[in-house]
């Protein structure tokens, strides 16, 4: 396949600054906290942690007990989400 880990995650962050995420994602960007970048919903955790956590080799269940504010549906729907985009620009 030639969407690596890696250049799915450059992608992935070369357009979140782009993108404008649909209500039913559970991400919020409030430009007074976190200066902007894009959380999980009523979190202060940054979304792109969970992409830098899951590059570093970090399993998924590894990264929901560093962050238990984070549900495992949230970050699914992040994940689904981020996965359609790529494989819909790439087609």
């Amino acid at each position: 396949m030639w969407l690596t880990k890696p250049v799915f995650l450059l992608y992935w962050r070369k357009m979140n600054s782009k993108l404008s995420f649909p209500p039913e994602l559970p991400i919020w960007v409030d430009q007074e906290r976190m200066s902007g970048a894009p959380c999980f919903k009523g979190t202060r955790v940054p979304v792109e942690s969970l992409f830098t956590n899951l590059e570093s080799g970090l399993s998924l269940d590894g990264y929901l007990e560093c962050f238990p504010e984070v549900s495992r549906e949230q970050a699914v729907a992040v994940l689904v989400y981020a996965s359609k985009s790529v494989f819909q620009t790439a087609a």
